[in-house]
């Protein structure tokens, strides 16, 4: 996959992650491409998180696990990590908690590409996404909605927050960037 372009000189962005995170205030023009979020999003786990970027504006469709069909937040995870590590992460946000492979984060140890786990249905790992830094994650929400970055200080989900894992590539046996798709 090829890294996007920063912004033009102009002050628009000329790729869809910059026009994205400008279009929703993440990512201000005056701050073009110094910007630590942009800059965390291509350098960070920037093959996981830009590969999620690319599926921004995808229906949520509850079950959903494909850009045909729309994801549901575990569908679209599941799809991201074996499109960009080979990793099959189980179906279900619970479940991918719950994976030996991947190895709890505490919160203010996040980096790009971990995983974040919300309580949004009275119970824990009920709702996950995919962190991108700068406090942002990307998932698919709700009925109605569709792949979107949003910010984890935010009330609503500071209050839900339940935890966050990192996948072990090396324990897995992958390396990162792989798209080998063969973990079993």
């Amino acid at each position: 996959m090829a890294a996007a372009t920063a912004p033009d000189p102009s002050g628009g962005a000329t790729d869809p992650v910059s026009r994205f995170l400008q279009e929703r205030g993440i990512l201000t023009q005056a701050q073009g491409e110094s910007s630590t979020l942009l800059n965390q999003v291509r350098d960070g786990a920037s093959d996981m998180v830009l590969s999620a970027m690319n599926f921004l504006g995808v229906r949520y469709t509850r079950g959903g696990s494909s850009v045909e069909s729309g994801f549901d937040c575990s569908g679209f995870t599941r799809h991201i990590f074996e499109m960009s590590v080979g990793m099959v992460l189980p179906r279900r946000a619970d479940e991918q908690a719950k994976m030996p492979s991947l190895l709890q984060v505490k919160k203010e140890e996040l980096k790009p590409g971990d995983l974040v786990f919300f309580n949004t249905m009275r119970r824990t790992f009920s709702h996950v996404g995919i962190y991108v830094g700068e406090g942002k994650f990307i998932h698919s929400p709700r009925v109605g909605g569709a792949v979107r970055v949003e910010d984890m200080r935010e009330a609503y989900w500071s209050k839900r927050f339940t935890g966050a894992r990192r996948a072990d590539l090396k324990s897995a046996g992958m390396a990162q960037g792989s798209n080998s798709g063969s973990a079993n």
